[in-house]
């Protein structure tokens, strides 16, 4: 004869239910969560060829600065070599800058991923 049994006492609870839905949705959001990974990286790679390239303008700004000490070349050069330099170092930190305020703002998505919103400062 069957009996029914009480969810207390046996039957399926909602709490061995729960790993395997966790489980589930590992599987389901492998793929996204792969290429957040990737993309995070590659934004990484690029930053860094950012402080390199920026570096590398400061390495050529003090070469320069010896060069005109040195008398290697004229003050009107030095300052055509100067401006260009220094453009090309603003913009590059420009775009720097950019890039660490959306890593503060995402870093903020992720402390609250229940809302999917920023906390709220008061």
């Amino acid at each position: 004869m069957l009996q029914s049994v009480p969810p207390s006492e046996g039957g399926c609870r909602e709490d061995e239910d729960e790993p395997s839905v966790l489980v589930v949705d590992d599987i389901l959001l492998f793929p996204v969560r792969s290429l957040l990974f990737i993309f995070k990286e590659i934004h990484q790679a690029a930053l860094e060829e950012l402080r390199q390239q920026a570096e590398h303008i400061r390495q050529e700004l003090s070469a320069l600065y010896l060069k005109l000490e040195s008398g290697q070349i004229s003050e009107s050069e030095f300052e055509e070599r100067e401006a260009i330099l220094l453009d090309r170092l603003d913009e590059l930190e420009a775009v720097e800058e950019e890039a660490e305020v959306e890593e503060e703002e995402e870093a903020e998505v992720d402390e609250n991923p229940e809302t999917g919103e920023a906390p709220q400062e008061m």
